[in-house]
């Protein structure tokens, strides 16, 4: 007996005018490789905010014993992390807070996926009876 998958809508047509979750505008490589990288759970990024307003994107390069690189910490682009956080990619979870700083850890955002319903068709319906 076939099932056919029906995705339920994330918002009333008649109030957005579109059916289904809004679109993501397309990311560029440099917003590409951060999305990567944020998505990798082993790799932690942070955002440290200083005082004046400052931010850094930052993460740490594990040492990669093939090529004797790495064992640093690596700066992303402010402004291309800024806009990934803008539209709704990434977030910020719960501040740290120093005297001079607060630090927040940055994750991938998650997209909701929409309740997922089988259904049958109403010719498996008429083989059931």
């Amino acid at each position: 007996m076939p099932l056919t998958v029906v995705h339920a809508q994330t918002a009333d047509t008649r109030a957005t005018g579109r059916r289904g979750p809004r679109p993501c505008a397309p990311l560029g490589p440099a917003g590409a490789d951060i999305l990567r990288i944020v998505a990798d759970a082993r790799t932690p990024v942070f955002v440290t905010v200083r005082e004046g307003g400052g931010r850094r994107y930052s993460y740490w390069r594990p040492l990669d014993s093939a090529t004797g690189r790495g064992g640093c910490y690596v700066a992303l682009p402010t402004a291309e992390c800024d806009r990934l956080h803008a539209a709704g990619r990434i977030t910020l979870g719960e501040p740290l807070t120093d005297p001079a700083r607060t630090t927040y850890r940055v994750t991938a955002a998650r997209t909701p996926a929409g309740s997922v319903r089988a259904v049958r068709s109403p010719r498996d319906r008429a083989y059931a009876a």
